[in-house]
């Protein structure tokens, strides 16, 4: 994309927030922080056969003035440390530390959270302390987790109250450490709806576990109509942990997910989804979602010069 082509979405952002600046006028600027996901250059490097080396990916989001990083497992190279593995958890945190970049989360799994088998469960619960203990010790103010994986012979309700169950206690977990847990469901995952995720947030009912606020899935679960932020207001602002900021067209990506795109190309209503956010108070951090977007780099300027063009 060209120059020219670039301040036309920023124009376009910037008119659609000056025609409805007197609604939040009186409102403080919210504070947001910025980020990049290491999942969208991991899942683009896999998908796409493309190479993105961790010096460069971390040059450019220090270049481009973003505040932080979420890490993914597995990537760029082996799993995330033992808590007991001081010198492994130290050389990477002096390693963003150098480029001047925070890692505010880091994502995990939750297919255990909600298995049928107790033991497992616990086992969960273990490792996400681990994980946690990992994600305090670099840093971070955040950690995501996806229950992913299949039922195992129990019916959604069943799994539901497991979920919730493994989730409150993640929550404690989460708030001895100083952290903000959240979880998010998509739409091929078993839960996939908006009563899923409601159910699943007043049964856990905790300060410091709640979900992300991602408007591909958003959008998906209410009705692909390209107005996320209707679902978002009803969940209710106060419910979101962070966010994962993208584009969408309604679609999933050959089966796998909610298509994800940079901000401009899809159909969302963008301006609303911030104003959402903004007006419901939320503060914190939104990061840059590239989920297998040919171009990462790409997704991540742009995304940025959305936020910034209704910030200003």
């Amino acid at each position: 994309m060209n120059r020219r082509d670039h301040l036309k979405i920023i124009a376009a952002t910037l008119g659609t927030t000056l025609t409805n600046i007197k609604s939040w006028s009186n409102t403080a600027k919210p504070d947001w922080k910025l980020a990049i996901g290491l999942n969208g250059f991991a899942s683009s490097s896999s998908k796409y056969g493309m190479t993105f080396p961790i010096w460069e990916v971390l040059d450019f989001a220090r270049g481009e003035g973003f505040d932080g990083v979420e890490l993914v497992q597995g990537w760029p190279a082996g799993n995330y440390p033992n808590p007991e593995e001081q010198g492994r958890i130290d050389a990477i945190k002096h390693f963003y530390d150098a480029y001047k970049i925070q890692i505010f989360s880091v994502q995990t799994g939750a297919d255990g959270a909600f298995a049928p088998d107790l033991e497992a469960r616990k086992d969960w619960l273990r490792e996400f302390e681990h994980q946690a203990r990992f994600a305090r010790s670099v840093g971070a103010e955040c950690i995501g987790t996806w229950p992913g994986g299949g039922l195992r012979g129990q019916t959604i309700d069943h799994a539901i109250e497991h979920l919730v169950d493994s989730f409150r206690k993640a929550g404690d977990i989460a708030g001895a450490l100083g952290l903000q847990a959240a979880f998010e469901i998509e739409p091929p995952f078993v839960f996939n709806t908006e009563d899923h995720l409601i159910r699943i947030l007043d049964g856990v009912d905790h300060p410091h576990f709640k979900t992300i606020y991602d408007p591909s899935h958003f959008d998906l679960m209410n009705g692909s109509t390209g107005k996320p932020h209707e679902m978002l207001n009803r969940v209710g602002v106060k419910n979101i942990g962070y966010v994962h900021f993208t584009d969408a067209d309604g679609t999933l990506r050959e089966g796998e997910t909610s298509k994800h795109l940079p901000c401009g190309d899809g159909h969302v209503d963008i301006e609303a989804s911030l104003r959402a956010l903004a007006e419901g108070g939320f503060e914190g951090w939104i990061m840059m979602d590239e989920w297998q977007v040919p171009d990462p780099y790409d997704a991540c300027r742009k995304g940025k010069q959305c936020v910034e063009a209704f910030l200003s």
